[in-house]
């Protein structure tokens, strides 16, 4: 072979070379976006929502609940069932970096994809950082509803029940919580909160319910910090106070945090508070206390409690 030829030859593989990596690199996807193409269509539904440690509930009482239903739509559309609207919503699948996405106002990594199940991350940010608190140690899990009817041979409600493992660690914190009733430290948040039901005319009671979404309160505010605002007539005096308590396993009201504006007023709040407790709302109610997987246990409530003299 000449020397014109050789080079025209090697001047052509560069050219060939030169033109693969060029269309090589214009169609490959940004480094970490995964592939949605096999799963499109396929709707999942959420079955475990667990913390690293395998549980679905923590030691302040918080119960990670499955709920969602979606479906990818197309490679950067998702639709996830609105419990409100009882129907599938579209969302845009965000893509942030490495497998980390957003949608429906959540951030996720997506850990695993496959045509029976998937598994994500969910993330907590604070600005554009991940937390690296209990916050953002969830696990969620998928299955495809045909990989649940006809594999399984079950059902998503029967998958998302809690587990035996669950059951056993609600029963150590209801242990530990009954053998210190009154205490703050080893109470929890009932899963059911504390009930008052009126045992006289002169009481009325209601449940406040402190969800916002705009700060981001959900309705798990309500079971882990319950607030209830209990009307009092014929009382000795009008007065009015707020404060918290502990409810026992067995309803009964131990007096807990509340506010004094000098340190002089204390032990005459505590002893006016204790009397309100034991005078009227042991009295006036029957307590319920609050239970969680069915196991009743000390759980600290927060009270608004006004009392108007008789014909006031």
């Amino acid at each position: 072979m000449t020397k014109s030829c050789i080079l025209t030859t090697l001047t052509c593989l560069a050219l060939l070379i030169s033109s693969c990596n060029s269309t090589t690199k214009e169609s490959s996807k940004p480094a970490g976006r995964l592939s949605f193409d096999s799963i499109i269509g396929i709707k999942y539904h959420e079955v475990k929502r667990r913390f690293s440690n395998g549980l679905s509930f923590n030691e302040l009482g918080f119960q990670q609940e499955p709920t969602w239903i979606i479906q990818f739509k197309s490679p950067d559309t998702i639709s996830a069932y609105s419990p409100q609207k009882k129907r599938m919503q579209s969302f845009f699948l965000h893509y942030d970096h490495g497998e980390v996405y957003n949608f429906a106002k959540e951030w996720f990594k997506i850990k695993k994809i496959s045509k029976d199940s998937l598994v994500f991350q969910r993330l907590h940010l604070t600005g554009r950082e991940i937390s690296k608190d209990i916050r953002s140690d969830v696990n969620i899990t998928y299955y495809a509803q045909d990989y649940i009817n006809k594999t399984l041979k079950t059902t998503a409600e029967a998958l998302q029940r809690p587990t035996k493992a669950d059951t056993l660690y609600i029963q150590q914190l209801a242990a530990k919580s009954n053998r210190n009733p009154d205490s703050r430290d080893s109470a929890f948040a009932g899963r059911q909160p504390v009930t008052f039901i009126p045992l006289s005319k002169m009481v009325q009671v209601k449940k406040i319910s402190t969800v916002d979404k705009l700060v981001g309160r959900t309705e798990s505010y309500d079971y882990l910090f319950p607030r209830y605002r209990i009307d009092l007539a014929n009382a000795y005096d009008n007065f009015g106070y707020e404060f918290s308590a502990v409810v026992d396993e067995k309803g009964k009201i131990h007096l807990g945090n509340f506010r004094v504006d000098f340190p002089e007023n204390y032990e005459p709040r505590k002893k006016t508070l204790e009397a309100i407790i034991n005078v009227y709302l042991k009295n006036l109610f029957q307590v319920i206390p609050g239970k969680t997987l069915g196991i009743p246990h000390s759980s600290e409530i927060n009270l608004i409690v006004s009392g108007r003299k008789k014909g006031v």
